[in-house]
């Protein structure tokens, strides 16, 4: 699990060592590249977090990640940043770039879009297997609205708020991510974990609740902040 300052942290790793899997906090770009899976949280302001993440390596540990074909999961503005860039209160910052498009605000009424959504998950996806006509929880006001620019072949799970149509998740080689908290998504939630969990190299998950497994924790160490 990346620690870079921003996150539901100790609730996603609650859920993922309830897959049997062993969890690790690390701020350390090597040992985020070198983990089997990693997972990237996020709560706030897309900029703040993705500051946040630069400053610790964590961007350019996930690219790496994913050049070598690594799994990686991507939860809330986790999967925000993966963007090539986001628009929030009038400020438009670079993201990570691994699926082109934008973030953006929801053009409804009704800020933050939060509870309970019905998502709609592509035909064969791997992430969604066993839970294909299930709700899970989202708690946000940005969102990526358009799909058309990532690459094939991408599998994208769509949701919608107030009519409007946005993306819930997106299935790119090793890249998965979601916008919505499968950590807080109940037994749907648990069941995606279990999904992913499946993918990770040498690691099989519980097929029900299981042990909790090992989680540690690495205080995370910011470098100083350097001016652009």
């Amino acid at each position: 699990m990346l620690d870079y300052g921003s996150g539901n942290l100790h609730s996603v790793c609650r859920a993922l060592a309830a897959t049997g899997v062993k969890v690790e906090l690390t701020a350390d770009p090597e040992r985020a590249f070198a983990a089997d899976g990693l997972v990237v949280p996020g709560v706030g302001a897309f900029a703040a977090c993705v500051e946040q993440l630069r400053r610790v390596g964590g961007d350019r540990a996930i690219r790496r990640r994913v050049e070598a074909g690594r799994p990686l999961l991507g939860v809330c503005v986790g999967f925000q940043i993966l963007f090539t860039v986001g628009r929030e209160h009038g400020l438009e910052a670079a993201g990570v770039g691994l699926f082109p498009g934008q973030i953006e605000v929801l053009p409804t009424r009704r800020l933050p879009h939060m509870g309970w959504n019905l998502v709609r998950p592509p035909a064969g996806s791997r992430l969604f297997a066993g839970v294909e006509r299930e709700r899970f929880y989202f708690v946000h006001s940005y969102a990526a609205l358009r799909a058309d620019a990532l690459p094939e072949p991408a599998q994208v799970a769509w949701t919608e708020h107030e009519g409007v149509e946005l993306v819930a998740a997106v299935e790119s080689g090793p890249v998965w991510a979601t916008q919505f908290h499968p950590e807080k998504s109940g037994p749907a939630g648990a069941r995606l974990l279990r999904n992913w969990v499946a993918t990770l190299p040498g690691l099989v998950p519980a097929d029900g609740p299981a042990s909790p497994g090992l989680v540690s924790a690495e205080a995370p160490t910011l470098p100083p902040a350097v001016a652009p």
